[in-house]
C-alpha cells in the first residue's frame, strides 16, 4: 500500500483526485493539501510514499516545491499545462499528468509508481543476495564496440544511465557500453557499488561527500532518486 498525499490549490481537483485514489488499489490517502508550504511541512514529517502535485499554485509552484524538497520523494506531477513536461524530467517524476485527469490515466501512472518501488526494492535484494552468495573479482568485463574490456573496480568512479547506453566513468576516461544499468547493478559487489538513482550507480569508496540530496564525485554533483534514498543512507549510517 503506497501512502500519498494531494497537492492542488483547486478545491474541485483536490475532490476528484482524492476520489481517484479511493478507487485505486494499492493507494492510501494520508492528507490533502491546497497549501503546498503545509504539505511540504507534513511531507517532512510523514514521510510518504507518492506525491500527487499541481505545478501551477500562487504561494509556492510544484517546480520550487520539488527543488526545496530536494529529490526526497516520488512525485507524479498534475498540471493544465504541458509546457513544464520537459523541466519535469530534471526531477526524475514517475509521471505528468495533464487535466482534464481522467481515472485510467490516473491509475496507469499510480501503477507506475507501484512498478518502480517494487523493483527497485527487488533490485536492491538481488544485489545483496548477490554479494552474499559468492566471492566478487575485482575486475568485470562489458561490451564497448567490438571490443569486451576488462574494467578494474578500483578505476570506476560512477554509472551514468544515457538512453540506451551506460558510460562508465572511470579514473581517466569514459567507456560506453550497450549492457543494462540492471544488469551491471548485479554484476558489480554490493559492498563497493550503490544504486542511488535510476540513472546512476555509485562506488561508494569514490564518495567525496553528501550535500543534502547530491552525491559529489570528481566534482559532479549526482541526484539521489527518491526511490533509492533509503537504502543508500542505510549504507552509509552503518559506516557513521
Amino acid at each position: 500500500m503506497l501512502k500519498c498525499i494531494l497537492i492542488d490549490d483547486e478545491p474541485l481537483a483536490l475532490r476528484l483526485l482524492s476520489d481517484y485514489v479511493e478507487k485505486t488499489e494499492g493507494l492510501e490517502l494520508l492528507k490533502a493539501f491546497s497549501n503546498p508550504i503545509e504539505a511540504l511541512q507534513f511531507a517532512e514529517e510523514t514521510k510518504p510514499d507518492l506525491i500527487f502535485l499541481d505545478i501551477q499554485m500562487p504561494e509556492l509552484t510544484g517546480i520550487q516545491f520539488m527543488k526545496i524538497a530536494n529529490g526526497k520523494y516520488n512525485i507524479i506531477l498534475t498540471t493544465a499545462y504541458d509546457a513544464y513536461a520537459l523541466d519535469s524530467y530534471e526531477f526524475d517524476v514517475i509521471d505528468y499528468l495533464l487535466k482534464p485527469i481522467s481515472l485510467d490515466r490516473f491509475m496507469i501512472a499510480s501503477n507506475k509508481a507501484k512498478q518502480r518501488l517494487q523493483a527497485a526494492t527487488a533490485e536492491q535484494t538481488a544485489i545483496t543476495n548477490n554479494a552474499s552468495s559468492q566471492n566478487t573479482p575485482d575486475y568485470i568485463f562489458v561490451k564497448s564496440d567490438y571490443k569486451t574490456l576488462k574494467l578494474n573496480l578500483a578505476d570506476i568512479y560512477y554509472l551514468e544511465g544515457l538512453g540506451d547506453y551506460v558510460c562508465i566513468h572511470l579514473k581517466d576516461k569514459k567507456v560506453l557500453t550497450l549492457e543494462k544499468m540492471k544488469h551491471l547493478a548485479n554484476t558489480l559487489p554490493a559492498s563497493q557499488f550503490v544504486r542511488v538513482h535510476k540513472s546512476y550507480l555509485i562506488a561508494i569508496q569514490k564518495i567525496d561527500f553528501i550535500e543534502r540530496n547530491r552525491i559529489v564525485i570528481k566534482d559532479q554533483r549526482l541526484p539521489i532518486g527518491a526511490t533509492y534514498k533509503d537504502a543508500f543512507w542505510e549504507i552509509i549510517n552503518a559506516t557513521m
